[in-house]
Formats: structure tokens, sequence, C-alpha cells
């Protein structure tokens, strides 16, 4: 449930209009889907294997500093932590500020207000203890369940649509929705920046590696999640997309800001749309609650090494959290809110960190494998060498169709990892202290 709520959220609703602009043609854009759920599985299987061994708090910054090296550990969490799930925090923020604004008639100040309200509320729950961030999602979890399919199941059974408009798309149908003349023919760069908004909407499928320190049975159990969490995510993804492409046709895809609203108004009318807007707000919540909930374990863990700022490491002796890192986790969303205008910026920037990120994984995977082939592995990964090393070679891949889709938002992923790699001299000069199981 966990990895139901963090993957789950405002992807499914935000960006397939994206993926429609980069790939107008439905079984393209099914295939694009398939691939973002085949890529996660395959760094799945990884992550399994390497939560398996170290069930410990910080996830992949634990991986990468007893595969590689203390300063690639450094590197990758500084990236987690402040590009993907303080990012990830401030953009779904941001979409709940937008809207609160827009009913209320406020303006920007409104809007940022209120999104750093919502960050302030979701940390102050998850500060009381990991069982009451865990209730919510599991709560806001099984609620996205339910409503997601019966969106399908109402779609298929009651719903006015067709699959016509996609079976007879032609190019000058395509073109108004803004797309070039180029029509149906779509190269692999399209194909690997369609990715993008993909893999943002499965950002989240690794997220109980990071609190492995606070499962019970982790050689077991972190495995299990994330297989089933994928699952469940995957199935569901393709089922609303299906849905979406028998509600709307490829201008109106293209054309819609929130493809779930287009979709519920086109099959249901005004009620529909009312309901789905609440339920997209309540989606996009539990998610937000789900990344504040995970993010903070990276700045602890790296905190315990001497490693990050301040008192990170700090647990609250009432409840047993990281509240340090919570809070320091709540400062650095609400700062993003200011400097992120809006969420498609937000969405690139966050994904070539998740690329960078996931595919040093796999690579301390390989490491580990040789350095220290008689240690315990209660999982081993499946296909190993051949699957982990697609995933490596089809993050690659996506990273390069990124970096020529949007080269200022991977500019400035980039000039976050050389500020880290600066403050991680100067730590280490200053002296860390002395390294402590997480």
């Amino acid at each position: 449930m966990l990895i139901v709520a963090s993957v789950i959220g405002a992807g499914i609703f935000f960006t397939p209009s994206q993926v429609a602009t980069l790939l107008p043609h439905a079984g393209l854009i099914l295939l694009a889907w398939l691939v973002g759920a085949v890529l996660s599985l395959a760094g799945a299987f990884a992550n399994a294997e390497l939560g398996a061994m170290y069930p410990r708090a910080g996830g992949d910054y634990v991986y990468l500093r007893e595969g590689l090296h203390p300063a690639a550990g450094f590197l990758v969490g500084w990236l987690s932590f402040f590009a993907i799930y303080a990012g990830t925090i401030a953009a779904l923020a941001l979409i709940l500020g937008d809207a609160f604004a827009k009913e209320f008639g406020l303006g920007d100040l409104g809007e940022f207000l209120f999104a750093s309200s919502i960050i302030v509320a979701s940390s102050a729950l998850n500060a009381r203890g990991v069982r009451v961030g865990a209730s919510i999602n599991n709560l806001t979890s099984g609620l996205k369940i339910v409503a997601l399919l019966a969106f399908v199941l109402a779609a298929a059974w009651i719903g006015e649509g067709t699959f016509e408009p996609w079976a007879s798309a032609s190019a000058t149908a395509v073109a108004e929705g803004g797309r070039s003349s180029a029509g149906m023919r779509v190269g692999w760069a399209s194909f690997g920046a369609a990715l993008s908004p993909v893999l943002f909407s499965f950002l989240g499928w690794n997220a109980s590696v990071y609190v492995a320190s606070e499962i019970r049975d982790p050689q077991r159990n972190v495995p299990r999640s994330l297989f089933a969490g994928l699952g469940i995510c995957t199935a569901i993804y393709m089922f609303v997309n299906i849905a979406y492409l028998y509600a709307l046709s490829p201008a109106e895809m293209i054309a819609s800001e929130d493809a779930g609203i287009a979709a519920s108004l086109a099959l249901f009318g005004d009620v529909g749309g009312a309901w789905i807007t609440g339920f997209v707000l309540l989606s996009v919540f539990g998610t937000l609650n789900a990344t504040v909930l995970v993010g903070p374990r990276i700045a602890y863990a790296m905190a315990l090494d001497g490693l990050f700022f301040g008192s990170a490491e700090k647990v609250n002796d009432r409840f047993h959290t990281p509240n340090v890192a919570i809070w320091l986790q709540a400062v650095v969303s609400i700062a993003l809110v200011a400097f992120l205008d809006n969420f498609p910026k937000a969405l690139d920037f966050t994904v070539f960190g998740i690329v960078l990120a996931t595919s040093a994984d796999v690579v301390a995977l390989f490491a580990l494998r040789r350095r220290r082939p008689d240690m315990p592995r209660p999982y081993r990964t499946w296909g190993y060498p051949w699957v982990p090393l697609l995933y490596v070679v089809a993050n690659l891949g996506i990273g390069v169709a990124l970096i020529i889709a949007s080269p200022r938002e991977c500019f400035i992923t980039a000039v976050l990892l050389a500020v880290g790699l600066l403050i991680y001299g100067a730590l280490t000069r200053w002296g860390p202290g002395q390294e402590r199981v997480v």
C-alpha cells in the first residue's frame, strides 16, 4: 500500500496528454506505459536483492556506499533527497495549491501559501509516527484502487465513448492537437521523451526500500512489496489508459490538461467531472503524504554517517521518527514550491534524477556481486546479468532523450550533483563522525 500510495497520484491524470503529444497513436501510447512498467520491474528486481541484503533506512544511499564508494552513496542520496523526493513533494503541492487558488479566486500568493500549508500538515502527521503516516497511506491507497477500478468499469458499462477516432486518426487530426506535420511517424527520440512522463507516473515503485528498517521481516517483505505494489499499479494504469482512449479523441487527449477530468466529462457529463476532480485532489494528497514519509529516511541515513546538515540523524523520543529530517525536507520542499512555477518543469527535473539514481543502483548491484559474492542474499535478481544490464542501457537512452528534449532541467540536475560533490568534499575534510549502522 505504501508503493501504491507513492506511485498512483498526479501522474495518471496529468501526464497522458504529454504522452499523447509525443506518441499520437493508441498502440504506441499503451506500449510506452507497458515499457515504463517493464523498466520499473527490471529496477525492482535489482532493488529487491539490494533491499533484502541491506534492510536499512536510506535505500540507494546505502547500496552505493557499500557497493561503490561513500562519495557515490552521498551523491545519489543528495540527488534523491533534493531532486526526487523534495521536488516531487513541491510539484504535488503546486497542483493542490493551484486548484485551491482557482476555486477561491486567489493569486500566486494564495497558491504558494496553500501549497506550503499542505506540506507542513503532511510533515506534522508523519512526525507523529510511522503508523500514522502508514495508516493514511493505506486509506488513500485503498480509495485510489476502488475509485479507479470503478471509473474503468463505469466507462465500459455506462460511458458513451468509442475507439474509432484512434483507429482512423489522421495527420490532420493530430495537428489539431498541436503536433507537427510529421504525422503518425514517431522516432525513437520521441518514444524516449514520452517515457519521461510515464516514468514519473511510476515514481515510488521502490518506496519500501527506504523504510526497510521499519518493516517486519524485511528480507521477505521488501521484495514482495516491490513486486505486488508494482503489479497493482501497472494493471490499474493500463486499464485507466484504455478508458482514456475510449473516452477521448487524439486531439482531445493532447489538449487535455487533466485527462481524468476530460475523460469523465466526456463519458459521464458534469457529474462525472465533479466527482473525478475531488478524487484527483485526494489522490495527489495521498502521494504527497507517502513521499513525505519516505524522503526523510535518506537524510537520516546520511546524517548517521556524518554526511548531512544539522542534526538530521536525531529521532523523536516519543514517536521514534526522524523528525529533524522530516522538517528539513519540508523546508526544502517549500523553497522548491517558490522556485518551480509549473508541473511539467518539475516532471523532467525529477525524472532525470530518477534515471541517474536508479541506474546507479544497478551498477552497485554488479559491484556487490563481484566484491561480496559470499554475502547472504535472501533474494537474487531475476535474469542477472542481462535484465539489469538492459535496464541500465535503456535508462541511458532515456537520459539522452531527456537531455535533448529538456536541456535546462537536466542541466539543473547536473549542477545539483556538482554542488553535492563540493559539499561532500567539505564534509569529509571537516571530518565526519564514526560510521554507524543505519
